[in-house]
């Protein structure tokens, strides 16, 4: 093709109505292996159809709604895409888990990977979610299946056909996320997929993988033993190797997103003002790949951009939470065994829910609702008192001191985690809060609950949002700035509050007399019984959101020899089973002085 196109979707040919979703036929040659992609990003274990504020509505080229979503009807869009198709793959562009949905994220995402089994997931990007827990859980638990802690209770839960969980039939990739111990990627950085012609011959197509850089270092996905290595040398590095090893058609399957302009009307195919940074990737890599799949933005855009050669190809995004498929068909020549770029053809189709949902699907995703409601009414402890997060005239409350009490004693668990103090930001100054749900004595409105008895929905909900805790040390006199930066001023000359709750064995005064940025006297700070030292290094246990600074708080820069700790809604529960009755203690960690 030598016209630069803006929207593919328009010059697709042959289109036909299946299953309730436009499907592009094969380009019609004398003996062209044709082969579609049909590609999803960004679930994020939405098996459940989605709400519309989660992505269960987006808007039609025509900027109406359209109602969208659910793993069933995902399944079902699926089957009908593909029929009519000999060569026909099924992949991910990252974020299949790691989401938010009770039913999943407490089965450690087991019920996610039973869905993408259903319909053939081949193979997937590692996106930034995949490292929420560690590597070893994404290749030894979700990659091979291996069980960790008690089998049913913790991990290797049954699933909808009675059998234990034996992880997922597809493999995960990444060329640039690597060991910072050996360089070496944590799992394969591309796959080659064969597929038959007509006349017999087989015909590779490479697909190299690349993760957006960030991952290492983002709040859930941070891994202080990993690097990230800059992903259009991996690319290109790979791309090379692909083509010694025979392969000329090569497709990037990267999780690096990008967004179409504001504000966000455009229809699920437009290309219109699209920006980002896979756009700027793009720009750098080869003119041997051949189309471009991307994912973590959340975003939905179907181009044709013109490689560093002036050659168009495709760069694609299918939205998030299984609300769109996108498919790129292939045209490949069996002789050199290069796509045809002039015969290629993208389109996303709408997963809309006018279709009849795949029974098979529907069965196991009723299956897990049901299951995520047995686990959320599981008592786990009991409580003396309430536990809430209004707070007292210093700042402090009962629940989001309960909430660093638990960080503290996560922390403590190893000798490499072990720390001086914890805090948590009560109310943090940009950002998700931690601290998201009281804990009321009184019997609530779920008819498991009682009075004093904490049900393992309840606390998944009060505390926490899928971040681990990291120990990271600081010396006294940066834990100093940190606690000074609860007070800061804002453009209309106001002073903005946003306490920190600490540990117990922890407590410190403030004067708020004082200016800003000279309200904690390093005297007044005890740690253990004793006062702060400005030189000494603490080892501070707080949630790595806000280590790296993202709600707020950026006097953590510069913080020493990262150590991650246990993920947040894991820990409390894991804190409830073994502090069997808990009281809410004294608000004494926090003076006001004068």
């Amino acid at each position: 093709m030598r016209n630069v196109l803006r929207r593919i979707g328009v010059i697709a040919a042959g289109t036909a109505l299946v299953g309730g979703a436009l499907s592009v036929t094969p380009a019609s040659a004398d003996n062209t292996v044709d082969v579609q992609l049909l590609n999803i990003t960004d679930f994020h274990g939405y098996l459940r159809p989605p709400t519309a504020g989660q992505g269960g509505s987006i808007p039609a080229g025509d900027g109406s709604p359209v109602t969208v979503g659910g793993a069933a009807y995902l399944a079902t869009h699926l089957k009908g895409l593909r029929s009519g198709h000999a060569n026909s793959v099924l992949f991910s562009s990252g974020d299949n888990f790691a989401g938010w949905p009770f039913e999943v994220d407490a089965f450690q995402d087991e019920p996610t990977i039973e869905v993408l089994n259903k319909p053939g997931v081949r193979f997937s990007a590692m996106g930034n979610h995949e490292l929420d827990v560690s590597p070893d859980f994404l290749v030894k638990h979700m990659e091979q299946g291996r069980c960790f802690g008690t089998v049913g209770v913790d991990s290797c839960f049954t699933d909808s056909t009675g059998r234990r969980f034996h992880g997922a039939d597809f493999d995960f990739q990444s060329g640039n996320i690597v060991s910072a111990r050996t360089g070496r990627p944590i799992v394969d950085p591309y796959r080659i997929e064969w597929f038959r012609g007509a006349g017999g011959k087989r015909v590779p197509v490479g697909f190299i993988t690349t993760t957006v850089e960030g991952s290492v270092t983002n709040s859930t996905s941070y891994q202080p033993g990993l690097r990230a290595l800059d992903q259009a040398r991996t690319i290109n590095r790979y791309s090379k190797e692909l083509k010694r090893r025979g392969v000329e058609a090569i497709v990037l399957n990267v999780h690096e997103g990008g967004s179409p302009k504001f504000p966000l009307t455009a229809g699920h195919n437009d290309c219109d003002g699209v920006f980002g940074p896979v756009f700027d990737l793009a720009k750098k890599v080869t003119p041997e790949v051949d189309a471009i799949v991307t994912g973590d933005w959340h975003w939905r855009f179907n181009c044709s951009v013109p490689d560093p050669a002036g050659n168009p190809r495709p760069i694609v995004e299918a939205g998030n939470h299984g609300a769109v498929i996108n498919e790129i068909n292939l045209s490949l020549d069996p002789k050199t065994g290069e796509v045809l770029r002039d015969r290629t053809r993208s389109v996303n189709h709408a997963v809309t829910r006018d279709v009849a949902p795949d029974p098979e699907v529907q069965r196991i995703v009723d299956y897990w609702a049901a299951r995520g409601e047995e686990r959320y009414a599981t008592p786990l402890a009991v409580q003396t008192g309430s536990f809430t997060r209004t707070p007292n005239a210093a700042g402090e409350s009962t629940a989001a001191d309960l909430y660093a009490d638990v960080q503290y004693w996560n922390a403590q668990r190893t000798s490499a985690g072990k720390a001086d103090l914890a805090l948590i930001a009560a109310r943090p100054v940009k950002g998700s809060y931690a601290v998201r749900g009281d804990l009321p004595y009184a019997k609530g409105s779920h008819p498991a609950d009682a009075d004093g008895r904490i049900l393992f929905g309840e606390s998944w909900n009060a505390y926490g949002y899928g971040n681990p805790v990291l120990t990271v040390g600081v010396k006294g006199r940066q834990l100093d700035a940190i606690l000074e930066q609860q007070w800061q001023k804002q453009p209309d000359g106001s002073v903005r509050f946003a306490p920190f709750a600490v540990s117990r064995n922890m407590s410190y005064g403030y004067d708020p007399a004082r200016p800003v940025g000279d309200r904690v006297s390093p005297r007044d700070v005890r740690i253990n019984g004793r006062p702060l030292d400005p030189a000494r290094t603490y080892r501070v246990a707080a949630l790595a959101y806000t280590v790296i600074g993202a709600d707020g708080y950026g006097a953590f820069a510069g913080y020493t020899d990262p150590v991650r700790n246990g993920p947040d809604h894991e820990t409390f529960v894991e804190y409830l089973k073994a502090h069997k009755k808990i009281a809410p203690a004294p608000l004494n960690r926090v003076r006001v002085k004068g």
